[in-house]
């Protein structure tokens, strides 16, 4: 279906949900239109098992009565399909290793390759965003969530390696979203568990960990998702998520990146155990992300929702500047998803 149109102008366009089952119920309906979000992420609970000789058709069925809620405006279908251990479709799309494995067997040219086919497999699917590739570094072999997600332990490898699996999505039919700006390579925590901190000088930091994000910026790259990771070095006080200094000052001013930028889940414990609610989302638009996801739980979502509601009304001025930024990028994100459906293959 077409992502053609204005997306909503309520504080949902702010917000990006996931839904429980593999078919839209009742409740899932009202909750769609209560929110209004910009953005769904397919998670396996969406998924049947490959020995369900329907469970293709049962997925498009769903993705099909998601567009038809919130019509007419368009609503972005993504999905976290990276290869080896993160990835939630098992058929109809390349089973691939992680992306470490998949770089060291075939490199650059079979990485464009491998995301052309996986997008284009996507794309049939009708499936807008992929939630990959990892721009992180895997500079530190004791990562506990990163490691052979990585392309590479060199910065400039990580760069054009990841890159050319995120250009070979593009020309298949999906959106890549890099992750996790400014790098989760050096960390020795699982952000979903603790907030991680990644203590490297500066120098380091812009040589290592965000030199692939500034070489991908510089190549295009459409969108980008931050990472709730503390870098004492450019901000002592805030995670990246929440970071006018990293999203805002390095991201969009000193990279020069004007894509859209997501959050990484507000669910996971870097910031939900560290931070109020009220104060992360107000953070996060300050620091220019365009959607706040909120993952696995209609509850956490209607709570972020009515945090977007309050500062619309308090801050409306402010509230209305960064709800045109991010409908302006979600339309250009649209429209690019669009022509990719009519380039000739």
């Amino acid at each position: 279906m077409s992502l053609r149109g204005a997306f909503h102008e309520g504080p949902g366009l702010f917000l990006w949900v996931s839904l429980p089952g593999k078919d839209l119920t009742s409740d899932d309906r009202i909750f769609l239109e209560e929110i209004r979000p910009s953005g769904v992420v397919l998670f396996s609970e969406n998924i049947s098992s490959p020995s369900d000789e329907n469970s293709l058709q049962r997925l498009r069925t769903l993705i099909r009565d998601i567009r038809g809620v919130l019509s007419p405006s368009p609503v972005i279908l993504a999905i976290d399909q990276e290869g080896g251990r993160v990835a939630r479709l098992h058929e109809g799309v390349p089973s691939l290793p992680p992306m470490r494995e998949l770089a060291g067997a075939v490199g650059v040219p079979g990485l464009f390759q491998a995301g052309f086919d996986l997008g284009q497999a996507l794309s049939a699917l009708d499936i807008d965003m992929d939630f990959a590739p990892v721009f992180d570094v895997d500079s530190n072999p004791d990562n506990p969530v990163i490691g052979d997600r990585a392309f590479s332990s060199d910065p400039e490898m990580a760069f054009r390696l990841a890159m050319s699996f995120s250009q070979g999505l593009s020309l298949g039919g999906v959106i890549p979203c890099g992750k996790h700006f400014p790098g989760h390579g050096d960390t020795l925590l699982d952000s979903h568990l603790a907030l991680p901190v990644v203590s490297a000088p500066l120098d380091i930091l812009l040589t290592r960990e965000i030199h692939p994000f500034g070489r991908a910026v510089s190549w295009g790259i459409p969108a980008l998702m931050t990472a709730h990771v503390l870098y004492p070095e450019i901000d002592p006080d805030w995670p990246a998520t929440l970071s006018v200094e990293i999203s805002e000052k390095l991201l969009r001013k000193r990279l020069g990146f004007d894509g859209l930028l997501l959050s990484d889940d507000f669910k996971m414990a870097g910031l939900r155990e560290h931070f109020p609610l009220s104060v992360s989302v107000e953070r996060a638009l300050m620091a220019t992300c365009d959607g706040l996801l909120a993952m696995k739980s209609s509850e956490l979502a209607r709570q972020v929702m009515e945090q977007l509601r309050i500062l619309s009304k308090e801050k409306k001025d402010w509230f209305e500047k960064r709800r045109r930024e991010a409908s302006e990028r979600l339309m250009r994100i649209a429209s690019r998803r669009e022509a990719s459906k009519s380039w000739p293959l």
